[in-house]
């Protein structure tokens, strides 16, 4: 008899890929997602989807119809992937005997999420990061006085609510805007990058390196893998000190010296994901180590249809336009596949939700697809 997994987010592309790898390697797969149509859904790996209240409408609300669908299914596997991760690991110690949970404990995920908790904890490693205060602490005044600065809420994620600033200005109307804890981070010149790995027992056993190649916002919908030899270190050496296993990704500024510069950890899966061979992050999780995990030939890949959304959107403002569409014509997308095309071919439709959304709300499809699923602290009821 076939084992189960349960995906524990739908809705993006990473979440078709570890569908595609576990139904590869023979398992029953099942996503849990808050919206009813997702892109995920549309696959022929999936064997059933089930609609979830979102984190948003309340924590426990969602836990609890997580657990009584991972009951009623036998689900051996609990999958997060996304910002949902940093509720569905409050499922530890409640779940059935059979039943495992792949995430870090609560406690050291969200450290590793806290963007003022996060720098400590690089620094104590000895590793390079910007310096970081709480806004409201008198180190924060300083760093504001003298440099250039990024003002960010401490559980921020898809560049939400993230502003720059110069030196000089001043903290207080700033502060007085937010309504969450935010942090101060000195700005890092250079160029940017992200990583995405897996690891195990302080191991990485896999390390994506990209830069964004098209933006939407300050989040990436065409990528290229590339190789850094200063940030490959870097994550190396948290991974070991930290002893971590699981996912965990990283955003990174190189200045004109080489330096790498961590900015913010997310421990969770990010768009680097497209660029490991599918078939090989499912044995990754169940038997990690036991076979090296390739990378995918091709170094270029992108989300079709917000890129050929910016590239729409650039077709009257300069350079940008033929830059975007070259990416376009020559970019592989991260969901299609010609044995399950359904999600490619449906994005439009199962995206609707989102896009509508994105719209109303004037934000970005990065921003607005994950607001319903990120972590905040206390309860809440919120309608989007």
């Amino acid at each position: 008899m076939s084992q189960t997994v349960l995906i524990t987010i739908g809705r993006l592309p990473k979440a078709l890929d570890f569908a595609r790898s576990f139904k590869a390697a023979g398992w029953r797969v099942l996503v849990a997602e808050p919206f009813k149509s997702h892109l995920t859904g549309a696959s022929n790996c999936v064997d059933r989807s089930f609609q979830v209240p979102p984190p948003s409408k309340g924590k426990e609300a969602y836990l609890a119809a997580l657990l009584r669908l991972i009951e009623a299914e036998w689900v051996d596997l609990v999958l997060p992937l996304s910002e949902e991760t940093m509720h569905v690991a409050h499922l530890a110690g409640r779940l059935p005997a059979r039943t495992r949970l792949y995430a870090p404990p609560v406690n050291r995920l969200l450290a590793l999420h806290d963007k003022a908790r996060f720098p400590a904890i690089a620094q104590a490693h000895g590793l390079t990061v910007p310096e970081t205060a709480l806004i409201e602490s008198p180190e924060a005044q300083a760093i504001a006085e003298h440099q250039d600065f990024v003002v960010k809420p401490i559980f921020s994620c898809s560049g939400r609510a993230v502003s720059l600033h110069t030196a000089g200005t001043s903290l207080i109307g700033i502060a007085a805007n937010l309504t969450e804890p935010a942090v101060v981070q000195v700005q890092v010149k250079g160029k940017q990058y992200s990583t995405f790995a897996m690891a195990h027992d302080g191991k990485v056993l896999i390390n994506v390196t990209y830069q964004g190649a098209v933006m939407t916002g300050s989040v990436a919908v065409a990528f290229e893998r590339v190789e850094i030899s200063a940030i490959q270190a870097w994550v190396e050496t948290f991974v070991s000190r930290e002893n971590h296993s699981g996912f965990i990704s990283f955003d990174f500024f190189v200045d004109e010296a080489g330096t790498a510069s961590a900015i913010e950890c997310n421990p969770r899966v990010t768009s680097g994901v497209h660029f490991i061979e599918t078939e090989d992050l499912a044995p990754a999780i169940l038997n990690p180590g036991a076979q090296p995990i390739r990378f995918k030939q091709t170094k270029l890949m992108q989300q079709f249809y917000p890129t050929l959304t910016e590239v729409q959107a650039a077709m009257f403002k300069g350079p940008h336009y033929w830059d975007r569409l070259k990416v376009l014509r020559t970019a592989q997308d991260v969901t299609w596949d010609a044995r399950d095309p359904m999600p490619f071919i449906t994005m439009p439709i199962t995206a609707f939700s989102i896009i509508a959304m994105s719209m109303r709300q004037q934000q970005t499809f990065g921003q607005v697809s994950t607001q319903d699923i990120s972590w905040f602290e206390g309860e809440r009821l919120e309608d989007f």
